[in-house]
């Protein structure tokens, strides 16, 4: 295994690119809106790079971050489970990016991968990748639904047959409001204490899943962003936000770690929705296409379902 300066300087050398190459797509589908760049220093260790798109035609906002943090020991929302990290120190780096469409057609795509170590004298370090991505229209159409999965199954493939059943079962169970009994979209890959198949493998199966995010998202925005829409579709659009807000805040451990380890709160936050709307138990009729949504929020194998 390398030593650790080795490792952090190859992962933050592929995340900096990738944050780089996502960006770069995002511009790509808008008409002259770009990233601000906002670089940040943690008082605690560390810093990063925090990138936002407001305001453009295709997308209302999006968020990609990078971040480098350490710190002398790990909160709470990370040892609570694991009691062997209690007590040491701690480096984190990782993209963390989410990308809110303007058009209520396009749904919502979430991404991060990420890379922590934990060290303490006379003791061999922890360390472990973990990260996934996942989606969340307001109208789904089966087709994305299909394309997000098989791009997620395809980058999975080398590293194992069980490994998208597996790691998509997760996101289902991850990405799940208990309060709503629903989950938050339509799932896709989710992954945490990667660490089993050694440095090299762990590090290209990350760079696998980050890699394949434009791939499986783009061809959607593509599709869709140019698909009429009224007062009725932004509407419902902004209802549905909550949900996304509800996760972030209640339930996401990203979001906890970050603002437990004393993260910068305006980059950890950037997740969250620019305009969303709450309905007091409101309900869409029964039959209407926005409750056909309900359908979709229910783990499914959507690669043994084809095309039709």
């Amino acid at each position: 295994m390398p030593d650790q300066t080795t490792m952090i300087t190859a992962i933050r050398t592929y995340l900096l690119s990738l944050q780089d190459r996502i960006c770069a797509a995002i511009e790509a589908e808008e008409n002259g809106s770009v990233f601000k760049e906002d670089l940040w220093e943690r008082p605690g260790g560390g810093g990063g790079c925090t990138r936002v798109l407001e305001n453009g035609d295709v997308f209302e906002q999006a968020g990609v971050n990078f971040s480098q943090v350490s710190g002398e020991q790990l909160p709470a929302s990370a040892t609570a489970a694991r009691a062997e990290l209690s007590g040491r120190d701690f480096k984190a780096l990782g993209i963390s990016l989410v990308i809110h469409p303007r058009n209520p057609y396009v749904p919502t795509s979430h991404a991060n991968v990420r890379f922590f170590i934990a060290s303490k004298d006379g003791e061999d370090p922890v360390w472990w990748f973990g990260g996934g991505y996942d989606l969340t229209p307001f109208y789904p159409f089966m087709d994305d639904v299909i394309h997000w999965h098989q791009t997620a199954s395809d980058a999975c493939r080398e590293f194992g047959n069980d490994v998208y059943p597996r790691y998509k079962q997760w996101c289902d169970d991850y990405f799940f409001l208990q309060h709503r009994n629903e989950t938050r979209g339509v799932g896709g890959l989710f992954f945490d204490d990667l660490n089993d198949w050694g440095f090299e493998r762990s590090f290209a199966f990350m760079q696998a899943i980050g890699d394949s995010y434009l791939q499986a998202y783009l061809p959607i925005v593509q599709r869709r962003k140019q698909m009429k829409y009224g007062d009725r579709e932004r509407a419902f659009q902004l209802y549905r936000r909550g949900r996304y807000v509800e996760f972030n805040l209640v339930y996401d451990r990203g979001t906890l770690f970050g603002l437990q380890s004393g993260g910068r709160t305006e980059s950890i936050l950037m997740s969250l929705p620019p305009v969303v709307n709450w309905r007091y138990n409101w309900q869409p009729e029964a039959g209407s296409v926005e409750a056909e949504l309900g359908d979709y929020l229910k783990p499914r194998d959507w690669l043994g379902l084809g095309t039709g």
